[in-house]
C-alpha cells in the first residue's frame, strides 16, 4: 500500500535527485576553490599524480551531479557517483590505520557516505 500519491511521490524523488547531485557539485565546487589544500590531502595519502586525480573526480562529480540534478541519464550518473564515493572514502577516510580522534572523524566520514551510496543506489533502481 503507497500512502502517497504519483505526484507526491515524484516530486520527492525529484527533491531527493537534487539535494543528493547538489552535494557533489557543491562539493566539486569546493574542492576548485581549495585546489592546493585538497591537492596536498589526497598526496599525503600517497595517490600518485594527486592533482589530476584531484582534477579529473572534481570534473566528474560536478558533471555527474548536474546529471542527476537534471534527471537525465540518472541510473548512470548514480551508481558513477557510487563508485566515486566509495572510491574516495577508501582513499581519503582510512579509519583502520588512525587511532583516537582521528580514527572517530574518518569512521563518521565513512558511515556518512555510505548512507549518500545509498541514496544513489535508491535513486538508481527508482529510474530503472
Amino acid at each position: 500500500m503507497n500512502l502517497l500519491s504519483p505526484e507526491t511521490s515524484s516530486l520527492l524523488l525529484t527533491a531527493g535527485r537534487v539535494l543528493l547531485g547538489g552535494l557533489f557539485v557543491f562539493g566539486g565546487l569546493r574542492h576548485l576553490a581549495l585546489f592546493h589544500p585538497v591537492s596536498e590531502a589526497i598526496r599525503a595519502r600517497r595517490v600518485p599524480f594527486a592533482p589530476l586525480v584531484l582534477l579529473g573526480g572534481t570534473i566528474f562529480q560536478i558533471l555527474a551531479g548536474l546529471l542527476l540534478m537534471a534527471g537525465w541519464l540518472v541510473a548512470l550518473s548514480a551508481l558513477g557517483l557510487a563508485v566515486f564515493t566509495l572510491l574516495a572514502s577508501l582513499m581519503m577516510h582510512n579509519f583502520w590505520s588512525l587511532e583516537g580522534d582521528a580514527r572517530t572523524a574518518a569512521l563518521n566520514g565513512w558511515q556518512s557516505n555510505l548512507a549518500i551510496i545509498g541514496g544513489l543506489l535508491i535513486a538508481a533502481a527508482q529510474t530503472g
